[in-house]
């Protein structure tokens, strides 16, 4: 039989023990701190890159939600492939007008491709090239027709189905989505 423990023993056993604990204490909150860290390194458009071609709602600035398949991240827009009335309809969306994103996970991707530091007037500077029927929504109602012009911060919607044409001057600051008609 072997003699019982010291109590110096078991003084140094306890100390030893209780700096296993604050050193397994200090590793997880280290761990804990890296995790934040990243975490908040990590934007909206990484989060949202990691789900392109997955099922997403998106909440706009005036109370609208809608839900489609996220086809394209760019920095400053994202394209979205919804169902309308007359079936499938893809909405070009602000990143400025989102107010929340239902579909997320946890992932993020990072850039990865040139196209996706284009802004919002280049692509609606392809829309204007290809004469699209489009319905632009904004924070003040809606207009359809075909994009006229795209200026640095602008653009001008050729309202054409008017008895009396117009054409109606939108800042960009003020759309919401900008869809197929």
């Amino acid at each position: 039989m072997g003699a019982a423990p010291t109590r110096w023993e078991l003084l140094f056993a306890d100390l030893e023990a209780r700096f296993a604990a604050e050193e397994a204490a200090e590793r997880e909150g280290t761990v804990a701190d890296l995790t934040r860290a990243e975490q908040a390194s990590i934007g909206l458009t990484e989060r949202l890159r990691a789900v392109v071609g997955g099922g997403v709602r998106l909440d706009l600035a005036d109370g609208e939600g809608i839900e489609g398949r996220l086809l394209r991240v760019a920095d400053g827009w994202l394209l979205l492939e919804g169902h309308g009335a007359r079936g499938r309809v893809q909405h070009l969306v602000p990143r400025a007008a989102l107010t929340g994103v239902v579909g997320l996970g946890r992932q993020a991707v990072p850039s990865g491709a040139r196209t996706d530091r284009l802004g919002l007037g280049h692509v609606l500077r392809g829309l204007q090239r290809d004469r699209a029927r489009v319905l632009v929504r904004t924070t003040g109602g809606t207009s359809t027709g075909r994009i006229g012009r795209v200026g640095s911060d602008h653009l001008d919607v050729e309202e054409i189905d008017r008895a009396r044409p117009v054409v109606r001057t939108v800042p960009f600051g003020a759309v919401l989505r900008v869809s197929e008609a």
